[in-house]
């Protein structure tokens, strides 16, 4: 696959990762409350952390299938990380006086379940290419 395909491929991948994060901070609020799910005692269903826990990763094993710097395989976790934080930043507007983001533990565990397997897969990626590459990355202090 040429160079141009690539880039293009990386940036797909970088698309997916900010229209994921988007949709996970949306979703993050659903509930068992009668309007979507059926009514439960309006219980919290935050099934967004479980996508988020496994697509980072998978996103980042994409990116790092595509090159072997590590700067692309980080790519998609970056731009999730940032897409979640400038939404919360900006926060685009309150939905019947709820916020998007709240602080409670479902943002912190949406925060963790996308960023720390991500950060893992990432890891993974700089360790096969240390092991693929062994002459460049000798460790120190062994002659």
């Amino acid at each position: 696959m040429s160079a141009s395909w690539r880039v293009v491929l990386l940036l797909l991948v970088c698309a997916e990762a900010a229209v994921l994060a988007v949709l996970e901070v949306f979703f993050l609020l659903v509930r068992f409350d009668g309007s979507l799910l059926p009514d439960w005692g309006a219980w919290p269903f935050p099934v967004m952390i479980a996508v988020a826990v496994v697509s980072t990763p998978v996103l980042v094993m994409w990116a790092a299938a595509l090159s072997d710097r590590v700067s692309a395989a980080a790519a998609p976790l970056l731009v999730w990380f940032f897409t979640i934080f400038g939404i919360a930043y900006f926060e685009p507007g309150s939905v019947n006086g709820v916020s998007f983001l709240l602080g409670d533990w479902r943002t912190l565990l949406l925060i963790a379940g996308g960023a720390l397997p991500g950060a893992v897969a990432v890891s993974a990626a700089m360790a096969r290419n240390a092991a693929n590459r062994p002459g460049l990355y000798d460790t120190a202090g062994t002659q």
